[in-house]
């Protein structure tokens, strides 16, 4: 059974999280039916994209699905990790990526949105990322897609509490482009993927991967890199972290 809905439909392709029962969760299973979609948008030269979920709820979707991560001494997101070859793609796609977010967007799918071109949300929409509560050592490549979107005090908070920033607050701080009441969202969202459409996609993929590369134009050297990556070793190698995924899939509270 597919977990998600894709069509495409006036060179505007839609994918919508439709996986209620796991909270949308981004599975492998579900991120490969996401991938295979975006392939078939760029094949068929999609001018847009739209994320979104089938229907509203009080959860975007839940992030990475934590039963699929390693309970210890393994990196839990190394650069083939379905996440972030999700990320990646998304980043990497010729056309605007769109988020029309309802709900909560938690965890890895905090970093989705983050990954996109422009956000929409309602009132309902809420983000966070949640690597704190269970003691995951988060990649560089994760706090780049937060640093080069948001102020760093706010990057900061977001990751050291693990709390949601609401809807409004989440416009002010530049997560959300715009908060739309939840009866117009959709036609919102679709009015600007279709003005999108309608300007040049050679013009418009040359601006998105001028932005995209410049965005990650951080310098960095080799031996502050291995250095942050032995920060993280450590973390997925120690206590907190095999506590963190054990207390989640025991349905507890972690002891840190």
């Amino acid at each position: 059974m597919s977990l998600l809905r894709a069509n495409l439909a006036d060179s505007i392709g839609t994918i919508a999280f439709d996986h209620y029962a796991r909270r949308n969760a981004l599975s492998a299973a579900m991120i490969d039916e996401i991938l295979a979609a975006l392939d078939r948008f760029k094949t068929d030269r999609a001018r847009a994209v739209i994320f979104r979920s089938a229907a509203p709820g009080q959860v975007w979707s839940a992030g990475h699905a934590v039963d699929e991560l390693p309970t210890a001494g393994e990196d839990p997101l190394p650069y083939n990790d379905p996440l972030e070859r999700l990320l990646r793609a998304v980043k990497g796609f010729p056309a605007p990526v769109i988020a029309m977010v309802q709900g909560g967007a938690w965890g890895g799918a905090c970093d989705l949105v983050m990954s996109c071109d422009i956000v929409l949300g309602d009132e309902t929409c809420a983000f966070a990322i949640t690597p704190a509560k269970l003691g995951l050592p988060y990649n560089v490549a994760g706090f780049l897609d937060f640093m080069s979107r948001i102020p760093l005090t706010i990057v900061k908070e977001m990751f050291f509490t693990a709390d949601p920033l609401p809807a409004a607050r989440a416009l002010r701080v530049g997560i959300v482009n715009e908060i739309v009441p939840a009866a117009e969202l959709e036609a919102r969202t679709f009015t600007i993927a279709r003005t999108i459409a309608s300007r040049s996609p050679a013009a418009i993929a040359a601006f998105k991967e001028t932005i995209h590369a410049l965005s990650e134009a951080t310098p960095i050297a080799p031996a502050t890199y291995e250095y942050l990556e032995g920060l993280r070793r450590n973390v997925y190698f120690g206590r907190d972290y095999r506590e963190g995924i054990q207390a989640f899939l025991e349905k507890r509270r972690p002891i840190f």
